[in-house]
């Protein structure tokens, strides 16, 4: 194909985009008006099916499907860094020496790093009661684990993050979130319907059929894919040389 015909192709399909964009603006409701027609329907939604976060009920339960495309992007990414960073035949691995911490860094990190981890799952557990969820939980549990890189040093962060295990919580979480789209398929339903499970009491933990268990799923996922991207960078940081004894890069 010539350039002139894919500067073509490029052009029919760009105005069909813009085509589409402009027939969706007209018929959206006007700004700041008291009527909502979309907001009305998933805020109706929300209440039928006893998930006191409308956030959440969208993400899960309205558009489940749109959300295991933005899951499984992060899943890509982790698996493309995984492959690219990869240790290659002129490189090696030396241990890191241990690094000096100032004390009042130390106290802070080792202070606040069960607090943050604690604060992380409770965001993932709640996640369809109140602001949160498995995206937001699942970066702060796994950022919280790197506080024992700042308050200690390499070696301590590597005794609690194991890679290869959070590699497989990061699979694991994503083949959850396609079980339990498969499973409304066998329930007679539709993929990722919201119809297995009873609705639960409103505003408790166990409310929102399905909604609060594809939300842990996708907080096991992003915290084990946040994890391992932090470790393959870091790794290439602070642990891996070239044959000829440089180092690529410093770190404690």
């Amino acid at each position: 194909m010539s350039r002139r015909m894919r500067m073509w192709v490029l052009a029919t399909g760009g105005l069909a985009v813009a085509a589409l964009l402009v027939a969706g603006y007209v018929r959206l409701p006007h700004f700041g008006g008291a009527v909502h027609p979309y907001g009305d329907r998933a805020v109706a939604a929300a209440l039928t099916r006893h998930t006191a976060n409308v956030i959440s009920s969208v993400n899960f339960d309205l558009r489940a499907f749109d959300t295991l495309g933005e899951e499984t992007i992060l899943f890509g990414a982790v698996l493309g860094t995984v492959v690219l960073l990869r240790q290659t035949r002129d490189e090696r691995e030396v241990p890191p020496a241990p690094a000096e911490v100032a004390p009042p860094v130390r106290r802070y990190a080792l202070i606040m790093l069960p607090v943050a981890l604690l604060s992380g799952l409770y965001v993932v557990a709640h996640g369809q009661l109140s602001p949160g969820g498995g995206f937001q939980g699942g970066v702060v549990v796994a950022t919280a684990l790197h506080l024992l890189y700042i308050g200690a040093d390499y070696r301590a962060l590597e005794k609690i993050r194991p890679v290869g295990m959070y590699e497989v919580g990061d699979a694991a979480g994503e083949a959850a979130y396609l079980i339990l789209g498969v499973a409304g398929l066998l329930g007679g339903s539709a993929f990722l319907a919201n119809t297995l499970l009873p609705y639960g009491t409103f505003n408790t933990l166990a409310s929102g059929r399905t909604v609060p268990l594809l939300n842990a799923a996708v907080g096991m996922e992003v915290a084990c894919a946040v994890v391992v991207l932090l470790a393959r960078f870091l790794d290439q940081a602070v642990e891996i040389e070239e044959d000829n004894g440089s180092a690529k890069g410093q770190g404690t």
